[in-house]
C-alpha cells in the first residue's frame, strides 16, 4: 500500500491497520496468533494457497505491526504485536458512544412503545 501525502503519520498507521484488517485471511492469521507465535509454514498449513501468497498477506501484517517476527536459521516465527490495535480502539471510540446512544433510545422507545416490536402480534 503506497503512503499517501499530506496524511499525518496516524492517519497513515491508520490506513495500514484498516488495509491489513480488511481481508479475510490476514483476519484469520492474526486470530491464530492469538493463542501464541508460530512458524510460517504451520500458519500457511489451513490455507488453499501457496506459501508465498501466505508470505505476501504476512507482509502485510508486518507492515502495520501487527505481527512481529523472529528468525532462527530458516524458522521464521511470527507472534502477534497487538498494541496497534489500540490506535483502531481508540478511533472507532466515538462510533460505540454514537451506537450506544441510538440503540439506548431505541430500548426507550420499545418500552414506551411495546407495539412497535418487530414480529409482534396485535
Amino acid at each position: 500500500m503506497a503512503p499517501r501525502q499530506g496524511l499525518s503519520s496516524v492517519e497513515r498507521q491508520l490506513d495500514l491497520l484498516f488495509h491489513a484488517l480488511s481481508d479475510q485471511t490476514r483476519r484469520r492469521l492474526l486470530s491464530r496468533l492469538t493463542v501464541g507465535p508460530a512458524k510460517v509454514t504451520d500458519l500457511a498449513k489451513p490455507f488453499e494457497m501457496s506459501l508465498p501468497a501466505v508470505s505476501k498477506h504476512l507482509r502485510i501484517l508486518e507492515e502495520a505491526r501487527l505481527i512481529s517476527r523472529t528468525i532462527d536459521g530458516r524458522v521464521h516465527r511470527l507472534a502477534l504485536a497487538g498494541a496497534p490495535l489500540r490506535q483502531v480502539e481508540v478511533w472507532l471510540d466515538p462510533f460505540r458512544s454514537f451506537w450506544e446512544t441510538s440503540l439506548s433510545g431505541l430500548r426507550q422507545d420499545l418500552e414506551t412503545h411495546p407495539s412497535r416490536r418487530v414480529g409482534r402480534r396485535h
